[in-house]
């Protein structure tokens, strides 16, 4: 007779299902939405791995920051609240300062320069009417159900505008993301902005060192320590623009300067623009990694309609993380690859169902990935534009996927495991998580939901939207 080696059947034993959850699926089968909702706003939670700054800012967050001089540096806004034909028609009329755009939003210094009959078109952004409030706050929402990827590529960020050049403003975005999210129990943010192109009020460049130390600063602040969230961010690079590769390495050499602040760098941008195809960056990738210690890469990759191979190739760029993944599961060689693996798949339910990259949840490869072995956790993408949070993202997984509570603890510590943090940094998350976990664990168990505090999706968010559960 043949016998398996003790650590073989200790791993089996391990492997199976563990007869002490039950009281999850218990409480998941008897739950109501509310219930359900109010246990995973309380459940302690790892980190948010694909966060985009500009994309995180509520629309209040935005109109309270651009409207208060105190807190955005001194920059007084204008928007665009009607169009005069000012312009003939031509190539201006589109682009990246669409004329013909309501509710972009810009500085004084850039209101300076128009001529008279655009001026016209203008107003102070604190002097919107309410309604025009409420239109110019909805403008940089995606809560229409008409609206799809064409409106969020090519108007949100446009609106936006010189907004997203005011490091005062980014920085003050970042502080409320940590404090909202510590209000879901995060502890760790890891989300991408860049530090070029910003300018002072008067319409001056301001050096990227010097943005740096406003974000460094910003992050010293006690209110913003007091969240309890370790932040680290990654540098984007908008991989379709012609000049990408010197881009990069510029990017590559001011991280490698930064690496207490930046961690990383992303690739991002439409997949369907095919001047990013990732193989663009392999040769100034090798070329910079002759030079320069490794900088991890956490890429976007497989956010698009079209079966093919840019998850494999993003793995060949040294990408630790991939971003999206949606069509990974067209390519079963890399899901081979991939199984049991480094490789972590940045999961995106709600973006992914916003952009149409899948029209209804059930067709999302996620528990694939999941329960095939491939790394996953869960993360919130542009979720100021989606009015939601990360408790939003885990009520989607569970309600629609019916994710055990082992399957919850492993998204949540993968979000640690897989952050581009020094390592002494993620043992201590990863020991405050596991610590909490089994803290809320014990007393949920032994009080139930009465023993956690009340919790309900924000008003007219997407949970609201979506499920018809709303705050009241």
């Amino acid at each position: 007779m043949n016998y398996l080696p003790l650590a073989a059947l200790m791993l089996g034993l391990l492997s199976l299902p563990v007869k002490a959850a039950d009281w999850f699926d218990e409480f998941r089968a008897s739950a109501s939405p509310a219930q359900l909702y109010q246990f995973l706003h309380a459940m302690p939670k790892g980190g948010d791995l694909h966060n985009h700054l500009s994309g995180s800012g509520l629309p209040e967050w935005w109109y309270r920051l651009a409207t208060d001089q105190q807190l955005n540096g001194g920059y007084q806004y204008y928007t665009k609240t009607r169009i005069n034909n000012c312009r003939a028609p031509g190539g201006d009329m589109f682009g990246f300062a669409p004329y013909l755009l309501l509710f972009r939003t810009i500085q004084e210094s850039s209101y300076a320069r128009l001529p008279a009959c655009e001026k016209a078109e203008f107003q102070k952004l604190e002097s919107l009417t309410r309604e025009q409030k409420t239109d110019w706050m909805n403008s940089l929402a995606l809560d229409k159900a008409h609206e799809g990827r064409d409106e969020f590529f090519q108007t949100h960020w446009q609106r936006l505008a010189d907004l997203t050049g005011n490091p005062h403003i980014m920085a003050e975005l970042l502080y409320l993301n940590m404090q909202d999210f510590s209000k879901e129990g995060l502890i760790y943010l890891e989300t991408m902005e860049g530090t070029r192109f910003y300018q002072t009020p008067d319409g001056q460049p301001i050096e990227p060192d010097a943005v740096a130390d406003i974000f460094r600063l910003r992050l010293q602040q006690p209110d913003a320590i007091a969240t309890g969230v370790t932040v680290r961010m990654q540098y984007y690079l908008l991989r379709f623009i012609a000049d990408a590769e010197q881009d990069l390495e510029w990017i590559y050499h001011f991280v490698d300067r930064n690496r207490d602040l930046y961690t990383g760098i992303n690739m991002v941008g439409r997949e369907d623009n095919d001047k990013g195809y990732p193989l663009r960056f392999l040769p100034v990738l090798r070329k910079l990694r002759r030079d320069i210690p490794g900088i991890p890469l956490a890429i976007h990759a497989g956010e698009v309609d079209e079966p093919n191979q840019h998850v494999r190739d993003t793995l060949l760029l040294g990408a630790e993380r991939i971003g999206h993944g949606v069509n990974l599961i067209s390519d079963p060689d890399t899901m081979l690859l991939m199984r049991n693996n480094q490789n972590l798949v940045e999961i995106n339910l709600i973006s992914n169902m916003k952009l149409n990259y899948v029209n209804q949840f059930k067709e999302h490869p996620f528990p694939e990935y999941l329960r095939f072995g491939i790394p996953v956790t869960l993360s919130t993408d542009d979720r100021g534009m989606w009015l939601s949070n990360m408790t939003d993202e885990y009520f989607v997984a569970v309600s629609e996927f019916n994710l055990s509570w082992a399957e919850i603890r492993l998204l949540l510590s993968q979000s640690i495991e897989h952050a581009f943090v020094e390592a002494p940094v993620k043992a201590a998350l990863r020991d405050t998580l596991n610590k909490r976990l089994n803290a809320f664990e014990r007393n949920f168990r032994a009080q139930g939901i009465s023993g956690l505090p009340q919790a309900t999706p924000m008003a007219n968010g997407f949970i609201c939207q979506h499920y018809g559960f709303c705050s009241q």
